[in-house]
């Protein structure tokens, strides 16, 4: 009976998937990740991200913290700070279980907006010109446990409630669930994976149509989209770590994996029905105070549009980590690995681990 059940949801779900609109790049910025100790390595802490981060990488890691509560900020800019990006994060240790609580926004400010800077019958009016914000918004309640008491296995989910709002254009509401796992093997080898928006993360939207359309010459410019709603499809993140003790103030940490998006991308490895990259990092402790960290992720395949070659995109990042009692601030540094370009983003991030300070 359970298997007829199982076999009805995933009938429903897939059929109202194909009747709605799919975006391949849908909520992305959900996938940027928080936390700048997961940035400088590339993605590289799906297996070992213990901490308040945690639920932006996979929410089991969040069995990580064992005592009191933790909280977090970050803040990145992008693009010569055109788009700014931001994290909040709180995580309370529970009799069962650790429940946390995250915020995150990415906005771009001031966009100049001439959808009336000709009016009706052909005139320009500079003064019509005005700006505007796009900002997308979202709040994510982790909870992670020990399913049936099993210290060597941690699962953790996310509930995600999405607000996408583009000045008085259009706004957009979603929301969708993530579901990770953390296994932790004998030999000292950790196994985890993410799969997010696995129960396909729904968007719906409402346009302005007055604001967003302009007629000129009896010529209307920049209709409405008839389509008002937007799914995003399941992701799947995985990998493996491993500490390795040079001595006793040395150990090294490194994890390799891959993504997969069940879509056709600029992947090095794509097909109809998944598109698959890999990813690695490593960080580099020192009595665990002081951390350097690398990695390297999002290969893509790219045409050059000067003599239509084909080439291999990466984003390289690094960062530093700096750790005193209960206090942590971490660095990153990462490229755009676009075509070579010359963008960096910089990230910082602090956190404060209460348990640590209540230890002293």
């Amino acid at each position: 009976m359970m298997k007829k059940y199982l076999l009805l949801l995933f009938f429903l779900v897939f059929g109202f998937s194909q009747s709605q609109i799919i975006r391949k790049y849908s909520n992305e910025f959900l996938n940027i990740g928080a936390g700048a100790r997961g940035l400088a390595m590339g993605g590289a802490v799906i297996s070992n991200q213990d901490d308040v981060y945690s639920p932006m990488w996979n929410p089991a890691g969040l069995n990580g913290i064992t005592r009191d509560w933790q909280g977090a900020a970050m803040h990145a800019e992008y693009f010569e700070s055109i788009a700014k990006y931001d994290y909040l994060a709180y995580a309370k240790v529970l009799e069962e279980g650790v429940f946390g609580v995250s915020i995150v926004r990415l906005g771009v400010d001031n966009i100049l907006n001439t959808t009336q800077l000709i009016d009706t019958e052909g005139n320009i009016d500079y003064d019509k010109i005005t700006k505007f914000s796009q900002s997308d918004y979202a709040g994510i309640v982790t909870y992670a446990f020990h399913p049936g008491g099993n210290p060597k296995l941690d699962v953790g989910i996310n509930a995600k409630i999405v607000y996408r709002n583009v000045g008085k254009f259009a706004s957009g509401y979603g929301f969708g669930f993530d579901v990770g796992a953390i296994y932790k093997a004998d030999n000292g080898w950790k196994f985890g994976g993410i799969l997010r928006d696995a129960t396909t993360t729904v968007n719906f939207w409402s346009i302005n149509q007055n604001e967003l359309s302009a007629v000129v010459n009896g010529e209307e410019f920049n209709p409405a989209p008839t389509d008002k709603m937007e799914l995003t499809m399941p992701k799947l993140n995985a990998g493996a770590s491993k500490l390795f003790e040079i001595n006793s103030s040395l150990y090294i940490l490194p994890e390799a994996g891959i993504n997969v998006d069940f879509a056709k991308t600029a992947a090095l490895l794509s097909t109809d029905f998944a598109s698959i990259t890999p990813y690695a990092g490593a960080e580099l402790g020192y009595q665990k105070m002081i951390f350097v960290r690398l990695g390297i992720n999002r290969f893509q395949s790219i045409t050059d549009i000067e003599d239509l070659s084909r080439k291999v995109s990466f984003q390289p990042s690094a960062g530093l980590g700096i750790r005193y009692r209960g206090l942590t601030l971490d660095y990153a540094i990462s490229n755009s690995g676009i075509g070579g370009s010359n963008f960096f983003s910089n990230f910082f991030s602090l956190k404060l681990d209460m348990g640590e300070f209540r230890n002293d």
